[in-house]
C-alpha cells in the first residue's frame, strides 16, 4: 500500500541509506528496533535481500549464547521476536549452528526460568513463536502447548480483557492474547475466551474508533487490534469494531505524519515504535486482503 511504502521510504531516509536493509541498519539485527522491520517487509512480500540481515542476526545469537548462555535471563520474548525475525529472513530458528531458539525460548524455557517470568507476555509470544511454523512440541518438553494455552486463559479478567498487571483491561495485551489464541478456536474453552475478549475490545473502543492506553489515544493499540482481527479471520469491517462509520484502518490513518512515519499520540511527532507497528499492521491488512496466511503464520516462508 502507499502507506506501507511511505513508512519504508521514511525509514530509508531516517537511516541515511539507499535501501532499508543496508549495512548501517543490519547492525541492529537481534534488537527490538531492528527486528520488526524485516519481519514486516517479509510479510508485505517485499522482494529484497534478507541474507545480510540474517547473517548478522545469527551471529548475534551465537555471540549472546557464548557470552551469556542464552539471549536473556529475564525476557523470554527475546527468543520469540528473534525466532520470527530469523524465519521472516529465510533462516531456520531451530538450527543456528546447533542452537534451537524454539525449544530454548518456548517449550523448554521452564528449564532455566518460567516462560511467564515477565508476565503474560512470555506466554503469549511463546505461543505465537511456537505456532509461527506449527513447530512440534516433543513428548519430554517442559511445557506442552496446552500448558501455555491454559496459562493465557487463566489470566483473562472478569470483563473478558487481559492486562499486564491489575484488573483494568489493556487493549494491547488483550489483542495480543487473542493473536496467540487464534489457532485454537476449535477448543470450546478458547472460543469462549476469544468471544469474551472480542466483546471487551469492542467495549474499550472510543466513540471515534480509537483506543486509550494510559488515558491517551494511541496508534499502537489500534495496530494490535487490527493484527488480532486478521489473525482471527475477522473482517476489519465487522460492526463491533466500526464506531460512527470509522474502521480501524481509518483510525490508524489519523496517526500518519506527512513524512510517511506514524505518531504514538495525535499531538505527537514521528515515533519509532508507532511506525514499526503501523508497518506490520499494514502487512496484516495486506495479507488478509490477498488471502495469504496471517502475519504470524509463517508456514508460507521458504528457507
Amino acid at each position: 500500500s502507499a502507506a506501507a511504502q511511505g513508512i519504508i521510504n521514511w525509514k530509508i531516509s531516517d537511516i541515511g541509506a539507499d535501501t532499508l536493509l543496508s549495512d548501517s541498519y543490519i547492525a541492529l539485527a537481534g534488537s527490538t528496533p531492528g527486528d520488526w522491520y524485516p519481519i514486516a517487509l517479509s510479510r508485505l512480500g517485499c522482494k529484497t535481500d534478507y541474507s545480510g540481515y540474517l547473517a548478522v542476526l545469527e551471529q548475534n545469537v551465537k555471540e549472546r549464547y557464548a557470552l551469556d548462555g542464552g539471549l536473556s535471563a529475564a525476557k523470554a520474548t527475546e527468543w520469540h521476536r528473534i525466532t520470527l525475525a530469523v524465519l521472516a529472513s529465510g533462516g531456520n530458528p531451530r538450527d543456528i549452528d546447533g542452537i534451537d531458539l524454539v525449544a530454548d525460548g518456548t517449550y523448554n524455557r521452564g528449564k532455566t526460568a518460567s516462560l511467564g517470568r515477565q508476565g503474560i507476555n512470555g506466554w503469549i509470544w511463546g505461543l505465537i513463536a511456537l505456532d509461527s511454523k506449527s513447530w512440534e512440541v516433543p513428548k519430554d518438553a517442559y511445557y506442552t502447548r496446552d500448558d501455555i494455552i491454559l496459562q493465557i486463559l487463566s489470566a483473562q479478567l472478569e470483563n473478558g480483557g487481559f492486562a499486564l498487571t491489575g484488573e483494568a483491561a489493556d487493549p494491547d495485551i488483550t489483542a495480543m492474547a487473542l493473536q496467540a489464541l487464534a489457532k485454537y478456536r476449535d477448543r470450546q474453552d478458547v472460543e469462549d475466551a476469544v468471544q469474551r475478549g472480542l466483546a471487551a475490545l469492542s467495549a474499550l473502543q472510543e466513540p471515534n474508533g480509537a483506543y486509550l492506553s494510559w488515558d491517551e489515544e494511541n496508534s499502537e493499540s489500534v495496530c494490535q487490534v487490527i493484527v488480532a482481527l486478521t489473525e482471527l479471520g475477522i473482517s476489519l469491517d465487522d460492526e463491533r469494531f466500526v464506531k460512527n462509520g470509522q474502521t480501524l484502518p481509518q483510525v490508524l490513518e489519523r496517526f500518519a505524519c506527512e513524512d510517511g512515519s506514524y505518531r504514538h499520540a495525535l499531538n505527537g511527532s514521528s515515533d519509532e515504535m508507532a511506525t514499526e507497528q503501523a508497518l506490520y499492521a499494514l502487512a496484516a491488512i495486506h495479507r488478509a486482503e490477498t488471502g495469504e496466511t496471517t502475519l504470524y503464520d509463517m508456514t508460507d516462508v521458504k528457507a
